[in-house]
């Protein structure tokens, strides 16, 4: 199978010699919610929306609707604690099947080998210590989760939204990290970290490909999604970064605040990212599809939602903002973007949320949230270009003359939504 890997200018990703644009799924919850025929039908939606990758976790999701069918790595007589000492061969014969049949679609994978939940001393298992997993055992999982999903060449996120804030946690992800780098050398790894942190411990560093952060649920705080990269690309350069969990469609404000994020703040999060360091890709969620509420199901309950209700599992599936997503890629590749260095000093005085970025080859990105004025440095007299309206899809050309006072602006046109400017010499 082909093997996806970095790219010689440490920011992006290549498949068989070709740029990959890592456009993400998340459905953490594939193995234990959802049924082959779901899967199937799953996999052809998201294989016409443009998406190349797809989040998922090895063990249940701790927040996850419960699962009508009741297979899971190990025994359990509710579903929701387990014995960890008893495997479930099924589980790993039915997860390797969804993982043939997602790469018979084109799909990478990238999958989680321990959500927080099951490590000692991260904020998870403070919160619930009931499936921590016993560190006797945690070699003996680490493995054969290997064994079973190596032959699909997966991106292994050795953790999922966890923070390393103790000794113990940091020991529990080394353990996992050394069998999984040891046993299989040339997939590529990464963690998955909580929102709005920022750390990877420096033992780590030279074993991680490309680093994932979260700008995640907080409605006070989705700043976050272009103030992490800047951070972590001058912390840890030399590696490609992404958004792997912004806010997703229709979820609910986190810690039960009232509101729920639209089609319009999963753009803003996700091209807000893109355009300040984190250019390697970016991952969609979908309130109802990342943890899979059935509809109708009474043996669907969901197990510690800290937002408002999901979505139907039908309806999440629809939801438009999937399509501005596939978007993305497309505007990625149509326009030949490969690589692009966050860059705000050709516009003045701008609000920070406007976020600007360049190409090697001279042209210039800039993404409004909102549309305003434009001023733009001289330097930037002789560029021409395009405005892409990001709600309707519509393009219009970019004019930049100098206005009374002698500053160079961008002729705005009537669109009322978010838009990409696009400028070129």
């Amino acid at each position: 199978m082909s093997r996806l890997k970095i790219t010689e200018n440490g920011k992006n990703f290549m498949l068989d010699g070709k740029d990959f644009f890592y456009l993400a799924d998340t459905v953490w919850s594939a193995f234990t919610n959802i049924t082959l025929e779901e899967w199937k039908y799953y996999l052809e939606k998201r294989f016409t929306q443009g998406f190349t990758v797809l989040q998922i976790n090895m063990l249940p999701q701790w927040d996850r609707c419960m699962s009508d069918v009741g297979i899971y790595p190990f025994e359990t007589q509710d579903g929701q604690t387990f014995d960890f000492t008893k495997r479930k061969e099924e589980y790993y014969t039915r997860a390797a099947k969804m993982c043939q049949m997602a790469k018979e679609y084109g799909f990478q994978l990238a999958l989680v080998v321990m959500w927080l939940n099951y490590v000692p001393g991260t904020w998870g298992s403070r919160m619930s210590d009931k499936n921590v997993m016993p560190e006797n055992l945690v070699q003996e999982y680490t493995e054969k989760a290997v064994e079973v999903f190596d032959r699909f060449d997966p991106i292994y996120v050795i953790s999922g939204d966890t923070d390393f804030d103790t000794a113990e946690s940091i020991h529990y992800y080394e353990l996992v990290l050394e069998i999984v780098c040891r046993k299989s050398p040339e997939t590529l790894k990464t963690f998955h970290i909580k929102r709005g942190y920022d750390y990877i411990p420096e033992q780590f560093l030279d074993r991680v490909d490309f680093l994932m952060y979260q700008s995640g649920h907080n409605a006070g705080e989705q700043e976050q999604a272009y103030i992490l990269p800047e951070k972590l690309c001058s912390r840890y350069p030399g590696k490609p970064v992404l958004n792997a969990e912004p806010c997703y469609e229709q979820m609910g404000y986190s810690r039960q605040e009232y509101g729920r994020f639209t089609r319009y703040d999963i753009r803003k999060a996700a091209w807000g990212s893109l355009l300040s360091g984190a250019c390697a890709g970016v991952t969609y969620g979908a309130h109802g599809v990342w943890n899979w509420k059935k509809r109708g199901s009474k043996k669907n309950p969901v197990l510690g939602e800290g937002f408002d209700e999901a979505f139907p599992v039908e309806e999440a599936l629809q939801f438009r903002g999937a399509w501005d997503y596939g978007y993305i890629r497309n505007f990625f590749e149509i326009n030949h973007i490969r690589e692009l260095e966050s860059c705000q000093n050709f516009m003045k005085n701008s609000p920070r949320e406007i976020r600007g970025a360049s190409t090697p080859d001279g042209r210039y990105l800039i993404y409004l949230p909102n549309i305003t004025r434009v001023v733009l440095t001289d330097e930037m007299k002789g560029y021409v270009g395009r405005i892409f309206d990001l709600e309707t899809g519509r393009v219009a050309r970019v004019k930049l003359e100098t206005d009374e006072s002698g500053e160079l602006t961008v002729i705005m046109p009537g669109f009322e939504k978010d838009i990409i400017i696009l400028l070129e010499r």
